[in-house]
C-alpha cells in the first residue's frame, strides 16, 4: 500500500532533478563553470572553504601489504565473473549500468538504489562468524575477507580523523609522496583499532576501452563521465564515505604509462552555478572519504581515465528495512496472526481487526516485491558465487505462501455476509487497496523480466519471474492474477455502499413523515 506513493514520490523527484538541471543548462547557455585542478592557483584554498569534507590518502600512505591483497582480490572477483551490469529503473523504465558492479558487506545486509536491492556476499572474516562458512569457494571466500581488511583499515583511519582535520589533502599527500610517506601506519597495527563504521561496500568495475560511447561532462567541460552527477543515496544521513581506487596494469605495451590520462574525481555543490568545481586526479591506489554533510550538500562525478578501474566504495548503508533479521521479524509478525490446528492442518485466522489485517497484508507485499522478486529478477548470480543466501530466500518464499492464505482466510472473512456492515465495508477497503497494489506491481515485475534489456541476458544472469504459478495450481490458495477477486471485492463494497444509501432515504423517508406528523400535531394545538 505505500509503493505506489513511494513509486510517486520517486517520480516526483526525478520530475524535479531534471527541471533543475534543464533551468542550470538554460541559464549557463554555452558557457560553463570555471572548475580548478591541482595545477591551478587557488585549488588548495577552494577544496578548504567549500570542499572541506573531502579527505585524500595517497595510495603511499597505507600499508604495501594490504594494496597487495585488495588489488589481488578485485582481480579475482572479476575473473570470476562476479562483477555484472544491474538491469535498474530510471524513470519507469530499465536501464543497464555502465559499470559492473557487486556488493559485499555484513552478512544479510541489501544496500537498495535506483529500485534494484543488492544482496551481500559476506565478507569472510576470521572475526565475523558466517553461518554457512563454505557458501563459496576459498579463492572467493579470501577475496572478500580482503576488502574487509579493507574495511576495517578504513573504519579506524575515518574515526581518528578529527574535525577540520585535512592532512592527507593534495599539498600534505604530495609532501608525504616526496618523504616516501614515512607517517603510514604498520602492517598489523590498523588491525587491533577496529571501531564499526562502514557495512558494505559497493564494488565498481569500468573498462573504457569496451564503452561505446561516453558522455562529456555537461557543466564543467572536466572531459568524459564514467560516471554521471550524483549523490551516494540509501546511506546513513551525514555517514562517511570511503574510496578506494585501483587503476589496473596495461595489458598491452602500447604506449607509456605517462601517457595514459588517469582517473579523476569531480566535485560540484549541488545545484550551484557560481563555486567553482574542483578536480581531483586519482592514482592507483589512493583513496579518498567523503566526510560530513559533503554527500547530501556536492554532488560527486568519475572522470575517466584511458586504463580499466575498479573502485571499493565503502559506506554505511540504511538498513532500517534493509536486512535479513528485519525481514524475518515482519514475517514472523505477519505470521503471529495465523493459527495453525496441529491435528488437522487447517488455518484460521487469529484476529480479524482492521489495523492486523492491513500490517499483515502490507508485510505480505514487502516480502513479495522487495526481497523475493528483487533477489530473482537479478537470476542466478547470487547461488552461482556465494550460496550464503539461497536458504534463506527459500524460507521467505515458505512464509511468503503461508501469507498468501492469510489473504485467501482475509477474503472468505469479508465476503462472509454474518460479518456486522460497517466492520466488513472497513475490512473490504483494507483488502482492495493491497490486492489492486500486487495487482499492479505483479505485472510491472514481468514485464521487467520479459522486456527486451532482460531477453539480452545471458540464461545465468536473466531475470526470473519468480513466485509464478498457472491457473491450476492447486498449492497455490490464490490465482496469480488478482483481477477476478479484485471485481469480487468492488462489487462487494458496490453492494454495501447501495445498501447504505438505500438505508440512507429510507431513515430520511421516515423521518420526513415523522417530522410531518409532528409538525400538523403542533398545528392542530
Amino acid at each position: 500500500m505505500r509503493q505506489p506513493y513511494l513509486q510517486l514520490l520517486i517520480s516526483l523527484f526525478y520530475c524535479v532533478v531534471s527541471l533543475q538541471r534543464r533551468r542550470l543548462l538554460q541559464e549557463l547557455g554555452d558557457q560553463k563553470i570555471p572548475f580548478l585542478a591541482p595545477s591551478d592557483r587557488g585549488f588548495q584554498q577552494l577544496w578548504d572553504t567549500s570542499y572541506s569534507g573531502l579527505v585524500l590518502r595517497k595510495s603511499c600512505s597505507l600499508p604495501a601489504e594490504l594494496h597487495s591483497r585488495v588489488q589481488a582480490a578485485l582481480l579475482t572477483l572479476r575473473r570470476k565473473g562476479c562483477l555484472l551490469k544491474d538491469l535498474v529503473r530510471v524513470r519507469d523504465r530499465d536501464v543497464f549500468t555502465a559499470v559492473s558492479r557487486a556488493l559485499l558487506g555484513e552478512p544479510g545486509h541489501t544496500y537498495r538504489y535506483l529500485d534494484t536491492r543488492l544482496f551481500a556476499i559476506p565478507w569472510h572474516s576470521e572475526d565475523i562468524d558466517v553461518k554457512g562458512q563454505n557458501c563459496c569457494d576459498p579463492d572467493l571466500r579470501a577475496a572478500c575477507k580482503a576488502l574487509w581488511e579493507l574495511n576495517t583499515f578504513f573504519c579506524t583511519d575515518v574515526s581518528q580523523l578529527k574535525e577540520g582535520d585535512r592532512l592527507t589533502q593534495w599539498a600534505k599527500g604530495e609532501a608525504e609522496a616526496k618523504q616516501g610517506c614515512s607517517g603510514s601506519k604498520q602492517e598489523g597495527e590498523w588491525e587491533t583499532e577496529f571501531k564499526h563504521s562502514f557495512n558494505v561496500t559497493l564494488l565498481n568495475y569500468m573498462d573504457p576501452a569496451a564503452m561505446s560511447q561516453l558522455k562529456e561532462e555537461p557543466y564543467y567541460g572536466m572531459g568524459k563521465m564514467a560516471v554521471g552527477w550524483h549523490h551516494d543515496e540509501n546511506l546513513i544521513t551525514h555517514s562517511p564515505v570511503a574510496v578506494y581506487s585501483y587503476s589496473c596494469p596495461e595489458r598491452s605495451s602500447e604506449g607509456s604509462s605517462s601517457d595514459k590520462a588517469c582517473w579523476r574525481i569531480g566535485l560540484k555543490v549541488a545545484w550551484d552555478i557560481h563555486t567553482p568545481g574542483l578536480m581531483l586526479p586519482l592514482e592507483s591506489g589512493d583513496c579518498y572519504y567523503m566526510r560530513d554533510d559533503l554527500n547530501s550538500t556536492h554532488q560527486h562525478c568519475v572522470l575517466a581515465g584511458d586504463t580499466a578501474r575498479f573502485s571499493s566504495t565503502h559506506r554505511v548503508a540504511e538498513c532500517s528495512s534493509g536486512t535479513l533479521t528485519y525481514i524475518q521479524s515482519r514475517c514472523q509478525e505477519a505470521l503471529s496472526n495465523l493459527h495453525t490446528d496441529p491435528d488437522t492442518g487447517s488455518h484460521r485466522l487469529v484476529a480479524l481487526l482492521p489495523a492486523t489485517l492491513q500490517d499483515c497484508e502490507e508485510i505480505h507485499n514487502e516480502v513479495e516485491f522487495e526481497w523475493l522478486r528483487q533477489y530473482w529478477f537479478q537470476g542466478q548470480r547470487y547461488a552461482r558465487f556465494c550460496s550464503w543466501w539461497t536458504r534463506p530466500m527459500e524460507q521467505l518464499e515458505k512464509d511468503w505462501k503461508l501469507m498468501e492464505t492469510m489473504t485467501m482466510l482475509f477474503l472468505a472473512a469479508v465476503e462472509e455476509e454474518d460479518q456486522a456492515e460497517e466492520g466488513r465495508r472497513e475490512m473490504a477497503e483494507i483488502l482492495l487497496s493491497a490486492l489492486t497494489d500486487r495487482h499492479q506491481q505483479r505485472q510491472t515485475w514481468r514485464d521487467r523480466c520479459h522486456s527486451s534489456l532482460a531477453q539480452t541476458l545471458p540464461p545465468e544472469e536473466a531475470p526470473v519471474d519468480r513466485p509464478f504459478w498457472g491457473v491450476d495450481d492447486p498449492s497455490m490458495p490464490l490465482p496469480f492474477d488478482l483481477a477476478d477477486i479484485i471485481n469480487r471485492v468492488e462489487s462487494l463494497l458496490w453492494s454495501s455502499l447501495t445498501g447504505a444509501c438505500t438505508l440512507y432515504a429510507q431513515l430520511s423517508y421516515q423521518y420526513f413523515l415523522i417530522s410531518k406528523k409532528l409538525k400538523n400535531h403542533i398545528e392542530d394545538a
